[in-house]
């Protein structure tokens, strides 16, 4: 059973005819109909991440938005490389449900992995222009409260989301799930690579991570591009109790670290964006605090 909260805080969670609560809640039913209906395949991963795409495009050309985001929450499962439209229909959903800063990532992704010669060039180019334009409507709409003396919530960043919205978003029934996927979700956004000026569609990044997580643990695995393009992984496991969940991290010119809240060692390689890293040490340090106060 998916619960959905609506805070009714407004400007933060108003939108668009019938409310933003109305659009999530009918997103997110649409979503676990997918969900429940669909239990995997015995294709070979790639024939099913082919499936998964096709079945994509087809919802979103639908405007069935929720069986659209059921097929990408199933393909971001997958492990491996997603295909570079990945990344251009999760904007077109985050969109869609409003969650502005997870759209505006996942589009400014696909033109940085596709350029100028994607199919979808022009349109992710025009909507996080849109993107903009609404998050400067709604920060108009909140200085004219304040002026007026009405209360004005904060708009939180994407990774400070309440966790029923995330489990909502990720069609979970946990705090540890949701963060768990939000981080990965993130993680496939922040892959390092050698050159950043070109991302080649046929290149895989350099460096990449996966994480998962029970009880009591965090398992990190780190994939790393050899010279003859054999890829070789490690994991490592971090258990929470006894860490700190304040995760610390910094930019420099070629590349972002996330910080081991252990030892301070350098856990994470990321590409060089400040939000996004900073986002990505916010909710590691989330999912340890998760972890450590199970709710």
């Amino acid at each position: 059973m998916v619960n959905v909260f609506c805070s009714g805080r407004r400007g933060v969670r108003e939108g668009g005819r019938g409310g933003f609560c109305g659009g999530l809640r009918g997103l997110v039913l649409a979503s676990l109909l997918v969900s429940l209906g669909a239990q995997g395949t015995s294709l070979a991963p790639e024939h099913e991440v082919h499936r998964l795409m096709l079945a994509t495009e087809e919802a979103v050309s639908n405007g069935n938005w929720g069986e659209a985001g059921g097929y990408l929450n199933r393909l971001q499962r997958l492990e491996g490389d997603k295909p570079v439209d990945y990344y251009y229909f999760r904007g077109r959903v985050m969109q869609e449900s409003s969650h502005l800063n997870e759209a505006q990532s996942a589009l400014e992704n696909y033109i940085g992995r596709a350029g100028a010669e994607g199919n979808h060039y022009q349109d992710a180019l025009k909507r996080i222009t849109d993107i903009e334009k609404k998050r400067d409507e709604r920060s108009r709409k909140e200085h004219n409260r304040s002026d007026e003396g009405e209360p004005v919530a904060v708009i939180e960043p994407a990774g400070e989301q309440a966790p029923s919205d995330l489990r909502s978003l990720y069609l979970v029934d946990s705090d540890r799930k949701a963060l768990t996927l939000h981080l990965n979700s993130l993680l496939d956004l922040a892959s390092w690579r050698a050159d950043q000026r070109i991302v080649r569609l046929d290149a895989p990044a350099d460096v990449s991570y996966r994480v998962a997580s029970d009880d009591s643990r965090i398992e990190i695995q780190e994939s790393a591009r050899e010279s003859d393009d054999r890829v070789s992984k490690s994991t490592q496991s971090l258990d929470v109790y006894g860490v700190s969940p304040q995760v610390q991290w910094d930019c420099q010119a070629a590349a972002c670290w996330v910080y081991d809240p252990r030892d301070g060692s350098r856990l994470m390689k990321l590409s060089p964006d400040q939000n996004r890293a900073e986002e990505i040490a916010s909710t590691l340090g989330r999912l340890i605090r998760t972890l450590q106060a199970p709710s």
